[in-house]
């Protein structure tokens, strides 16, 4: 078909218009998510001027079809984008808006403008909705919410449903997570401003997306690291130089290979109607990935990487934070595990192949 493909949804996107999408998104990300913005979030400030870029080139709305207002490209095109952000260590919820948003053209609810962010996050949570006199009660509450304390609108399942929830209807109790993003404690008693039917697996959803952020991030993460070890000088010559430092780095990289395909496996799932258990294997190995290879990174920048001053850190927390959540590696190895154990011995490589 040479580089046109067809996405699942009917839409017609080439691998060239893909990649130019994810070009923009890298220059946009360059021009305006620099050192000091990422340091500044570190301290609590909202990027004002990251967020307008991003809204104005229309990224937080890529996984929306164009009926809806969004892109209409092909998913796995517009989930790439997250592994753009993921390589900058932008901090904002672009992840979590472009999930609220695909919720709501779902549930064919309106989507608000600005940044948005979605719930439960954690396996047990529960919202509750009641029905009442011209609307819905919504109740519960929800740990490690991302980003609640910047965005106006919530969107939670719930019960089969999605509804969208307004700030005056919650209360927060702020959290961050090891890279200082804010993972809030949202508790909601209030009336949804819109509720609509949803057949959603939201953490497979989120788990899909953060395997994104995870491979771009080990992307941006080999690349530093290897270009520092052929510049530092030690004993006379480039640290790449010693085998044990380059057989590190080919761990690394053998790492980050892994997790690049499993963002793919992932974001094809994800078009192909949300499987779980690509997804599923896909999010437990970009996080086991995350772990091995953020700390190679960490012993071949020695002391320097640790420091604040470095740009290192801003990578390796978020890979830290990013792997357990939306289920982290256990949960999803366990998923694994009892679908195995259910189809059986004889079903085993046919299910391997399958996922």
């Amino acid at each position: 078909m040479g580089d046109v493909e067809t996405a699942r949804d009917g839409e017609i996107m080439s691998d060239s218009e893909g990649s130019m999408l994810r070009e923009t998104a890298d220059r946009l990300f360059t021009a305006h998510c620099d050192t000091a913005v990422r340091r500044s979030a570190d301290q609590g400030a909202w990027p004002a001027s990251l967020w307008a870029a991003v809204e104005e080139a229309g990224l937080h709305r890529a996984l929306v079809p164009e009926a809806a207002g969004g892109f209409g490209v092909a998913v796995a095109d517009a989930l790439s984008l997250l592994t753009v952000a993921g390589a900058h260590a932008a901090p904002i919820p672009l992840a979590e808006t472009m999930l609220a948003s695909w919720l709501l053209a779902g549930a064919g609810l309106e989507i608000p403008d600005g940044p948005l962010t979605v719930g439960p996050v954690r396996n047990g949570e529960v919202v509750m909705l009641t029905q009442m006199d011209g609307g819905w009660g919504v109740s519960g509450t929800l740990t490690r919410v991302p980003w609640a304390r910047d965005v106006d609108r919530l969107v939670v399942l719930a019960e089969g449903r999605a509804a969208l929830v307004g700030r005056e209807a919650w209360t927060i109790e702020a959290g961050e997570n090891v890279a200082r993003e804010p993972r809030d404690t949202v508790r909601l008693d209030g009336v949804a401003i819109a509720v609509a039917t949803a057949d959603v697996d939201l953490l497979a959803m989120g788990a899909a997306m953060r395997t994104q952020q995870i491979a771009g991030a080990l992307t941006r993460l080999t690349e530093m690291t290897t270009q520092y070890a052929q510049d530092r000088v030690q004993f006379g010559r480039p640290i790449g130089k010693f085998q044990a430092v380059q057989q590190n780095l080919a761990v690394m990289a053998g790492q980050t290979a892994a997790a690049v395909a499993a963002a793919g496996m992932a974001a094809e799932a994800v078009a192909d109607g949300v499987k779980i258990l690509p997804i599923a294997a896909g999010k437990a190995r970009a996080g086991e990935a995350a772990g091995i290879a953020a700390a190679i990174a960490h012993q071949v920048h020695g002391a320097i990487g640790f420091t604040f001053e470095h740009d290192l850190h801003f990578l390796t927390r978020r890979l830290w934070s990013w792997r357990d959540e939306f289920g982290k590696d256990a949960v999803w190895h366990r998923l694994l595990g009892r679908h195995m154990a259910r189809a059986g011995a004889d079903r085993l490589w046919e299910e391997i192949t399958a996922a």
